[in-house]
């Protein structure tokens, strides 16, 4: 007892170094500017001028700004049946419960043992006289062993492990980031690639229209056979823009089933047009200093930095004494009623301990290649937190210059259209060529895609900055819990993150 009092207050320390939390980066920011401007707005659908607001808090159903519920429900299928949040689920839970195997090893080992023995001997083996008799032998022990953690060895892997768990802890958040930001951007798409086939079917019947009344003329010596024939031939072009248009639609109705857990030819087939969505007008913009506690994937990259920075307290105590401390107690008798008599008890009490002396160099190695995966982690870190910032400065630009581009589309679309309409009444007046008509025709055509395509990418712009700023996970109100030990914290369950989605609190089950 002594000897074990002595080796438990030796374990106090630990080898190796005790990780510290890198602090925010010094003077990082977004932009050159204390903070970007509003974006400016527009006379058309969508076009409102979107404010940023500094140090805002960003909603854990931040999809909700969008105040669509074709896009709701399509994220609530997608949080209860996508197999990528559902692996990165299980692979939280894999990770607690082996923190919890880890920190069972600080404890005695207790095991119980039992034998029966029936043996004949001979007193010739030990040159004894006699003849060979038979004899049993029935044994119960119980055996206990502990590792004290002289130089915290093994606290430093269980410090490792929870670094890893807390690893798959961010990486579950950046999968059910990132798999709602896809939800949103293919919903975009979609709308988006619907409108530009409306834009276009327009476009067709228009210059359809426009086509007879060339024909027309034709008809009564007003227009040559060669206007005819360019007209067929601008309609026909235009006609063969749509297929590709269809193709792009029907490929996102299949990233849609992907995203929602459901095969191609189970993918619902949601009209959602882009006057379906409400762009954000506020939209939260977190200081600089927030920004690495509020993504997962910096927070992620700092568990593999802890969990470098415990390797090398492992490598650091695998080179120094290790101790072990066993007992045995219990009984042997030749019969089994005879086992627990007083005369029949046995028992081994025993210390031992290892200091390695040469290993081929393998421990200092060892040591030395701990620290340089702490290197790498550090670099990767840094490197993360880099991305992150480059991530939010490139959705603000987006949004303004965004803005700037749908605003100046708008003007594009009226100055195009009204030409058109000019250039159709002097062309049935004999006051204009058909080559002005038909460059009037193309520039309108133009026009009204990329008003439809400059809208589209407002909304998912804004989406990309709830992304990059992070998503407001710690907003979230689902309750994490293990699906099959309530009892302790494991990964959220599908009904939780559903719940959350919704906006349901769930308590935890008792």
């Amino acid at each position: 007892m002594a000897a074990a009092y002595a080796f438990l207050l030796l374990s106090a320390c630990a080898v190796g170094p005790d990780f510290k939390v890198p602090s925010a980066p010094e003077g990082a920011g977004y932009t050159p500017e204390a903070h970007p401007a509003a974006a400016i707005a527009s006379d058309v659908a969508n076009g409102d001028s979107q404010r940023f607001e500094p140090g805002r808090d960003i909603p854990g159903q931040w999809w909700r700004l969008f105040h669509s519920k074709d896009l709701d429900d399509l994220i609530v299928q997608a949080l209860e049946a996508n197999p990528s949040l559902q692996a990165a689920q299980a692979s939280l839970w894999q990770a607690k419960e082996n923190l919890y195997a880890a920190k069972g090893k600080l404890l005695p080992s207790l095991d119980a043992n039992s034998s029966a023995t029936r043996e004949q001997f001979s007193p010739a083996e030990f040159g004894g006289a006699g003849a060979p008799f038979i004899f049993n032998l029935f044994q119960a022990t119980v055996n206990v062993s502990f590792a004290p953690d002289v130089w915290g060895g093994q606290r430093r892997t269980i410090e490792g492990d929870a670094a890893a768990a807390e690893y798959q802890r961010f990486e579950l958040e950046a999968t059910y980031l990132t798999l709602t930001a896809n939800v949103v951007t293919a919903v975009v798409a979609e709308a988006s690639l619907r409108g530009q086939i409306a834009a276009t079917r327009d476009i067709i019947k228009a210059e359809t229209d426009q086509l007879n009344v060339v024909q027309q003329q034709f008809n009564v010596g007003a227009a040559t056979r060669t206007d005819v024939l360019t007209q067929q031939s601008e309609v026909a072009t235009t006609q063969a823009t749509l297929p590709p248009l269809e193709k792009q639609l029907e490929q996102q109705h299949h990233v849609l089933a992907a995203l929602t857990g459901h095969f191609p030819n189970e993918a619902q087939r949601e009209h959602m047009m882009l006057t379906s969505l409400r762009l954000p007008t506020g939209l939260p913009l977190s200081l600089p200093s927030q920004l690495v506690e509020q993504r997962p994937d910096v927070r992620a990259a700092e568990a593999q930095l802890h969990q470098a920075s415990a390797q090398i307290g492992v490598a650091i105590a695998a080179r120094l004494p290790q101790f072990n401390l066993t007992g045995d107690y219990g009984t042997a008798s030749p019969t089994v009623a005879a086992m627990f008599s007083p005369s029949t008890t046995i028992w081994t009490i025993a210390a031992s301990g290892t200091q390695p002396l040469f290993h081929g160099f393998t421990l200092l190695h060892q040591e030395r290649a701990a620290k340089a995966a702490y290197a790498v982690a550090e670099a990767q870190y840094r490197n993360t937190v880099l991305g992150a910032f480059q991530n939010v400065a490139d959705a603000l630009r987006a949004l303004q210059l965004d803005a700037a581009t749908l605003r100046a589309q708008a003007v594009a679309l009226r100055a195009a259209s009204a030409t058109l309409d000019l250039a159709r009444g002097q062309y049935r007046l004999g006051a204009i060529t058909y080559v002005v008509l038909l460059n009037s025709q193309r520039s309108s055509a133009q026009a009204r895609l990329a008003l439809v395509q400059a809208q589209a990418v407002r909304f998912a712009d804004t989406a990309a900055l709830f992304q990059a700023l992070g998503g407001g996970w710690w907003n979230r109100i689902d309750v994490e819990t293990n699906p099959l030990s309530p009892e302790k914290p494991g990964a959220a369950t599908t009904t939780d993150l559903v719940a959350g989605a919704r906006g349901i609190k769930t308590e935890p089950k008792q």
